[in-house]
């Protein structure tokens, strides 16, 4: 019989709708139940591509035992982290300060004033990797909350008030300077991985806002280590396991070092921030791989990732059925290894051994440590030698041996279509659209690719049409099924700022400026703090949140509070509104003081503060009805590397007057003798206009 999860619309909950579990979703049912009854809340929290999830699932939620226990003597409650990071984050906080780390899936116990008393993430059904069984933890705590009640509460409520401590602590306030971005350059330069490439050691993840932030240090102080350390570190990901060889995209991490073994499951917000890591080590290297590897992502995104309507799905899961025959055995990654008969059958000895060579698949299989024998005689794909090396063994030309492996992986990925695809997350989140969007928009600018172009401007205006309610200026976060829910949280309004903002600069709707323009003043007004600073990631009034939490961190996606300030600093530049400036660079402060004693915490915080403290530059493109070159002065700005500069195009006289109610100096920008001049300025001060693409290229230098 099916649980109260059933009429639910995230994947993840209906993954447990027939649990024998009683499970409550998240809301005042639940926690009503906990105070009449007086029972403590388990509260399970995971998402639907999570393999530790399922596996927590299959070996408790699952079993009539388990769930006899839970159903007992606690309230279960479950909720998808990916619709409400609000609750996520409060008691993820609460489980990293008291064991140290944290994960999926996170399992917290909770009195019914929803205080935390004791949490974790997975627990195996009994006492096995040092870790305590969860049958046994069940029946432990059921006890407790019956014998030491008292106790219990106590600590409950010191939790709260230590953890509201920890969240209230902020450094002396001091001016904003470089000494942030400079110790993360130095902590990110220590911790920089030299012969695999990436940051730190085992496990390895891609975490795309470093090397936004390496990118643009570069770009400030011109050290080519930086460059150096970000160009290398995409390439190896690009040659690793990591790395979907045939279908293009990315796993979330690797469990090595050598990004070899990953973890298979795909992730929309990877795509997006890594292909425009690739796009933007393309325009300042003008290296054509990177520019392949960022159409790869984009390319699979397009293919399996975007929903009819042009909005992108949420993820792929790790796991999936090993073997069609038997449709009930998964493992994880079974869809994307081969075993290297497999591969013969399908491409033929002589093809199958430039391929092998290639991409290092071996008879037994090619994963050395496999503690769990998942991968026993398959072959996890990663490039293990090179088109030159595969060219010399074959006697062959490196262009031969180029188009002889690309045949090949055409010719597998036929092939793998016919395997059972991995479970595909469909909901549709605000955050995650919009950090696709500007990775859609950036590759329409640095690819110039008009179809790229065309599937950030379908996904901003399903977003704008169908997530956001112009008249109230609320948000939503949620859409699946047809319907739209969750009010958004400043994750969603940032993100969507800045992904209009880029979009902006792509296709040049003055219209999404407005839009951007109106979320930013609600985000200010329902998130700002005006009193210390910076945002909180939730609005104010929810009783049921035990905490409200400024989240700084950027970790697998960058931290609201970094994309809000930066996006508000570009609007500033836009729109001429101090009032955004002001609010961003007192963020700053706050967050930059908060943050001192751990910067690499913090690399997309020292992305917006070295746009803060770098000198202002605007590119105006005026023209006119019958001006020439506007788009080859566009596509000029276009192409470069140019993280610290606004460009605005007013090009036709609607487009100067609109653009004058914010910028009064643009209705006077002319174009020179009948072509379109570009304006350059700096600090509000204009060079000359110019209308040739050289001499801009020199200006832009």
């Amino acid at each position: 019989m099916p649980n109260r999860l059933a009429t639910q619309r995230s994947p993840y909950l209906l993954q447990h709708a027939h649990n024998p579990v009683d499970w409550y979703p998240w809301g005042e049912e639940a926690f009503e139940k906990a105070r009449t009854e007086d029972k403590p809340v388990f509260l399970s929290v995971g998402y639907s591509t999570c393999h530790w999830c399922h596996v927590m699932e299959r070996e408790s939620f699952e079993d009539p035992v388990v769930a006899g226990i839970l159903n007992r003597y606690f309230v279960p409650v479950k909720v998808d982290r990916e619709e409400r990071p609000d609750v996520d984050r409060v008691y993820m906080t609460f489980v990293q300060a008291t064991t140290g780390g944290g994960g999926w899936p996170m399992s917290v116990f909770l009195t019914p004033r929803l205080e935390p008393f004791f949490g974790g993430t997975y627990f195996p059904p009994d006492n096995r990797y040092g870790r305590p069984g969860f049958r046994s933890l069940l029946e432990h705590l059921a006890r407790a909350w019956t014998e030491d009640r008292s106790r219990i509460d106590e600590s409950g409520s010191n939790v709260v008030s230590q953890l509201q401590g920890y969240l209230d602590a902020r450094g002396p306030a001091t001016p904003l300077d470089s000494a942030l971005i400079d110790s993360a350059y130095s902590a990110f330069r220590r911790a920089y991985d030299s012969v695999n490439g990436g940051f730190g050691q085992a496990p390895k993840f891609p975490r795309p806002s470093v090397l936004n932030f390496m990118f643009r240090y570069w770009a400030r102080s011109r050290d080519a280590e930086a460059l150096e350390m970000c160009l290398d570190t995409l390439r190896a990901m690009a040659a690793g396991g990591i790395n979907d060889h045939l279908g293009g995209g990315f796993h979330r991490y690797s469990v090595d070092e050598r990004w070899f073994v990953p973890h298979f499951e795909k992730m929309l917000y990877d795509q997006a921030q890594l292909a425009v890591s690739y796009l933007e080590a393309f325009q300042i290297s003008a290296d054509p791989f990177f520019a392949a590897e960022a159409r790869a992502i984009l390319d699979y995104v397009l293919r399996d990732m975007t929903a009819p309507e042009g909005a992108f799905y949420s993820a792929e899961d790790a796991d999936s059925v090993i073997d069609a025959a038997e449709p009930g055995e998964k493992g994880e990654g079974a869809f994307y290894v081969w075993k290297r008969e497999d591969v013969e059958a399908v491409l033929g000895p002589t093809a199958a051994g430039v391929f092998c060579l290639r991409y290092g698949v071996r008879k037994e299989g090619n994963v050395r440590d496999d503690p769990h024998g998942e991968f026993h005689g398959r072959n996890i794909l990663a490039v293990e030698k090179s088109v030159s090396e595969i060219a010399r063994v074959f006697s062959m030309s490196e262009e031969q041996a180029g188009t002889a492996i690309d045949q090949s992986r055409a010719k597998l990925f036929g092939a793998r279509a016919s395997r059972i695809r991995p479970q595909r997350d469909d909901k549709t989140l605000t955050s995650w659209n919009a950090l696709m969007i500007s990775a859609f928009a950036k590759a329409g600018q640095a690819l110039g690719d008009e179809i790229y172009q065309e599937a950030a401007v379908r996904a901003a205006d399903f977003l704008i049409g169908r997530m956001y309610d112009r008249a109230s200026g609320v948000l939503l976060r949620r859409f699946r099924d047809d319907d739209a829910a969750i009010p958004g949280f400043l994750d969603d309004y940032a993100f969507l700022i800045q992904a209009l903002i880029d979009l902006y600069e792509t296709r040049f709707r003055i219209g999404d400026l407005d839009v951007a323009t109106a979320l930013a003043d609600r985000m200010i007004a329902v998130f700002g703090d005006t009193e210390q600073g910076a945002f909180f990631s939730t609005a104010a009034g929810d009783p049921n949140l035990i905490l409200r939490i400024k989240e700084e961190y950027d970790g697998a996606e960058p931290s609201g509070n970094s994309i809000a300030i930066l996006a508000l600093l570009r609007l500033a530049e836009l729109t001429n509104r101090d009032s955004y400036r002001e609010f961003a660079n007192r963020a700053l402060a706050a967050l930059c003081a908060k943050s001192a004693g751990q910067p690499t915490a913090v690399p997309q915080l020292c992305v917006a503060l070295n746009f803060a403290l770098s000198p202002r530059r605007q590119v105006i493109i005026a023209g006119g009805e019958a001006a020439e070159g506007v788009d080859v002065l566009i596509r000029t700005c276009h192409r470069r590397f140019l993280p610290d500069t606004i460009l605005i195009r007013a090009a036709t006289a609607e487009e100067r007057e609109r653009w004058s109610r914010w910028i009064p100096a643009i209705s006077e920008m002319r174009p020179t003798g009948g072509r379109a001049a570009a304006y350059v300025c700096r600090n509000y001060t204009c060079q000359l206009p110019v209308d040739e693409e050289e001499k801009l290229a020199a200006l832009l230098q």
